[in-house]
């Protein structure tokens, strides 16, 4: 999941540190960073918790492999391409 300050990290390679909202650089200066674009940044990456959150396991589909269940295979393809489908990436 990508949050606020991750974001600013991201974003700003030249934070080193970051306490409460303000962001320093290694030699203690602060670094002015636009909030707006960190808060556009997460949004936009707000897809990959919630497919992480709705995914089927994993074992699913292994469990399908080792008994050569291939109804099984795609069900677990299937159900992931749903889950793709209802969270696409970079939509809030």
């Amino acid at each position: 999941m990508i949050d606020f300050i991750s974001a600013i990290y991201r974003l700003n390679p030249n934070v080193a540190v970051i306490r409460g909202d303000v962001a320093y650089d290694a030699d203690g200066n602060e670094v002015a960073y636009d909030k707006a674009a960190v808060q556009a940044y997460v949004d936009a990456h707000a897809y990959i918790a919630k497919r992480a959150a709705e995914y089927p396991p994993i074992t699913d589909y292994i469990d399908g492999v080792v008994k050569n269940d291939q109804a099984q295979i795609d069900k677990y393809i299937a159900d992931c391409l749903a889950v793709k489908a209802k969270y696409p990436k970079g939509v809030a």
